[in-house]
């Protein structure tokens, strides 16, 4: 919850307030279609709140509205009395509940910390929450769970690398797993040498997570369950700046096995995601890791032994503020690392990096298998923490001959300006197929006529958009409960639009479908086309409780309710060596007893190609293999067809965000 407004919003979007009038148009940002907080003028006389034209100048060089050139450093504050009229703009308290008072927009954090009871409440509340639990109680271990001793504290926050690892649990993936195919940990003929020589390797570890504000996000995105092929709950990504981050432990492709002592691994998808998102202080985890090959597992294991695990924080004071240091990879081992600190720096400065320590993730991004330019995008894209994992070895300095002076950019060698953000043009020919997962879903195609002032606002936000990396359609993430769809009632959070008085929204990017409500909403009459996908097994609006605004969106599950023609297809081309394998399992396919189901990335080992080229994520559904359609192929159809492949494939794939916990 945002001690300033008193909602919930994630920490780098704009506040979120409940206005009691319609606000004029001229008082409202064109890109969220919200009253403007923080305005900025452009030289081409348009007005937009900064977050939002901050982040828009993040990926184009051009005004929203006219498309007229424009850089970020040409715009500038809107006058004062712009700024006035919007800070004296009426809003209600956010805990309506309790209390019923009205204020101007900038009294409001005054009132909430000074007078509101609703607040008080929700402070004490919190308090309450926190007191009981003392932190220098241990649980005793779980029956039938064994543990090894639990290392030293080390300096700087840093932990042994095998610290609440549970002991002698290493299980090998290649053993029999109902549902679970791996035909890319297999080859054949000159790679059955190879791959006798070693077996695929995961490790169990029990992860304790620790949060300040009981109620805070863990921060990564989540797919499967049992109600799925995919049949386990697996981490699909790790979002920046979260607490998961900040920890660095959990990596995506990691299956979360337990929560707090609850076994998760046989849930349903909404059954994780509560679990997952009920508060507390304290978050114990088991979770399954990939370690690799097993040679290859044994050989790092062996090198990795005498080193620790450090977490270091560095807080810039604005974006473009470097942090002085120098990466480098080296030739002879994968992954990037720390060859000097500039004098002056900020690192220098904070003095918990050193020479040769190797980076192994910056904001939760793995870079395992990662780039010195990688890694310094990340660093430039950060607004102010970057918050390092790294391995460190004592004593062992870099050789001067392992530097590769091709791939030694770093944010040392940076200007301080925004990343360049190399986009992939949009493949326009959506891969058209049968719908063949929507058990458990009913989708409803409504249209919705509504007559209004033309300066009546239509009271909703919007997410998605195919410049979204995930190629989501536009879909509702709020209804206000100014405008005049709100009053309507019939378009709600969750549904996707279809269109808007016969214009076509289903392919258009963020900032086009925000243009087309914007412009479209101005006449005395608007016809809606909208999607509403109904879950027959989850009860979705009690998991979403915390999620509010411009941060909700829709569950993993629902998206594959969606209909195919909504589906954005897009290919990824793989690369591998004759001794290598791909990289990734599979499961789904035809059974007799299941019928179609779809084809799911269930795992992605590290070091593997799939791993390398960053663009498979797990929870993917694979549409076709090299043109040819998966649709109503089993698993002992489809495995052939990619160990033929000798070094080049191409997976036409559906890529839906994870659930967020």
């Amino acid at each position: 919850l945002c001690w300033e407004c008193g909602q919930c919003h994630l920490v780098l979007d704009n506040h979120l307030y409940n206005f009691q009038d319609e606000v004029d148009d001229e008082l409202m940002c064109h890109i969220c279609l919200q009253p403007l907080l923080q305005p900025m003028d452009t030289p081409c006389g348009h007005t937009y709140c900064f977050k939002c034209l901050e982040n828009f100048m993040q990926e184009y060089s051009f005004c929203p509205m006219d498309r007229k050139k424009l850089s970020f450093q040409q715009c500038h504050k809107s006058s004062l009395l712009v700024r006035n009229l919007l800070d004296k703009l009426v809003v209600l308290c956010p805990f309506q509940a309790e209390c019923q008072q009205t204020m101007q927009r900038c009294e409001l954090e005054a009132h909430l910390h000074n007078r509101c009871p609703g607040f008080k409440k929700y402070k004490s509340e919190l308090q309450r929450k926190k007191n009981p639990i003392s932190k220098g109680k241990e649980d005793p271990p779980a029956k039938g769970e064994t543990h090894t001793p639990k290392d030293a504290e080390v300096p700087s926050g840093g932990s042994s690398l095998v610290a609440e690892s549970s002991g002698a649990a290493v299980v090998s993936l290649g053993t029999a797993e109902p549902g679970l195919v791996n035909p890319a940990f297999e080859e054949t003929e000159e790679g059955e040498s190879l791959i006798q020589k070693t077996s695929l390797v995961a490790e169990t570890t029990t992860i304790e997570i620790h949060r300040e504000d009981p109620e805070e996000e863990l921060g990564m995105r989540i797919v499967g369950g049992k109600d799925t092929p995919l049949g386990n709950i697996v981490v699909q990504e790790v979002l920046r700046d979260s607490v998961i981050a900040a920890d660095g432990r959990i990596a995506p492709g990691d299956h979360i096995l337990e929560v707090n002592g609850v076994n998760i691994s046989s849930v349903t998808h909404c059954q994780a995601v509560s679990f997952l998102r009920h508060p507390g202080p304290v978050l114990h985890l088991m979770v399954l890791q990939e370690k690799g090959f097993s040679n290859k597992t044994a050989q790092q294991d062996s090198t990795c032994a005498s080193r620790e695990v450090i977490h270091v924080t560095l807080i810039k004071r604005d974006r473009a503020e470097p942090l002085g240091i120098k990466l480098i990879r080296k030739t002879d081992e994968a992954g990037i690392f720390i060859l000097d600190l500039l004098e002056g720096g900020l690192a220098a400065k904070n003095g918990k990096l050193s020479r040769n320590d190797r980076v192994l993730s910056i904001n939760g991004q793995d870079l395992r298998q990662g780039t010195p330019e990688a890694a310094a995008q990340i660093i430039q894209s950060t607004e102010s923490r970057v918050n390092f994992v790294i391995l460190r070895q004592p004593g062992v300095q870099l050789p001067e001959a392992a530097e590769d002076g091709s791939t030694s950019s770093s944010s040392s060698s940076s200007n301080g300006g925004s990343p360049v953000h190399h986009r992939r043009r949009l493949d326009q020919n959506h891969y058209r197929r049968k719908s063949n997962y929507q058990k458990g879903y009913v989708s409803h195609e409504k249209t919705v006529a509504i007559k209004k002032e033309p300066k009546e606002s239509l009271g909703i936000t919007i997410g998605g958009g195919r410049d979204n990396k995930n190629k989501l359609p536009i879909y509702v993430t709020s209804v206000q409960p100014i405008g005049c769809l709100f009053r309507d009632g019939r378009i709600k959070r969750g549904d996707v639009l279809l269109s808007i008085n016969g214009i076509d929204l289903t392919h258009l990017n963020y900032y086009e479908a925000v243009s087309a409500l914007k412009s479209n909403a101005a006449s005395h009459s608007v016809t809606l086309k909208a999607l509403e996908i109904i879950s027959l097994n989850c009860t979705e609006p009690s998991l979403d409780i915390r999620e509010q605004g411009f941060s909700w969106s829709p569950l993993w599950i629902t998206w594959l309710g969606l209909p195919s023609y909504l589906h954005f297809c897009q290919d990824i081309v793989l690369s591998k060596g004759n001794l290598e394998s791909w990289g990734f399992s599979i499961v789904g396919g035809f059974e007799e007893s299941k019928g179609n189901q779809p084809f799911f990335i269930k795992t992605i080992v590290p070091g593997t190609p799939a791993f390398r080229d960053r663009k498979l994520r797990c929870g993917d559904e694979i549409v076709a293999v090299n043109g040819v359609p998966a649709i109503g192929m089993s698993n002992s159809e489809l495995i052939p067809m990619l160990k033929e492949q000798r070094n080049r494939v191409t997976l036409t794939v559906v890529s839906w965000p994870g659930s967020l916990v």
